[in-house]
């Protein structure tokens, strides 16, 4: 197994590979199956949830997550 270095939100993170979406989600504390108001994108380009388990991640790739609050 080898270690790939990516970029969640702007930050550099390294994740043993092969990983998918689902993956980097669990790292970020997120668990996908139970996620509500997240929306991800890998390298600019919206990933929709029921592709997250499948979507494979690579070294380079930047990960945006965004999670909606409530409040003001």
């Amino acid at each position: 197994m080898s270690e790939s270095i990516i970029q969640i939100n702007g930050m550099e993170a390294t994740l043993p590979l092969p990983a998918s979406l689902a993956d980097v989600l669990r790292k970020e504390g997120i668990d996908p199956e139970e996620a509500r108001g997240v929306a991800v994108a890998v390298n600019e380009r919206i990933v929709r949830r029921h592709d997250w388990a499948e979507k494979r991640i690579d070294t380079g790739d930047a990960i945006e997550i965004v999670t909606a609050r409530q409040g003001g």
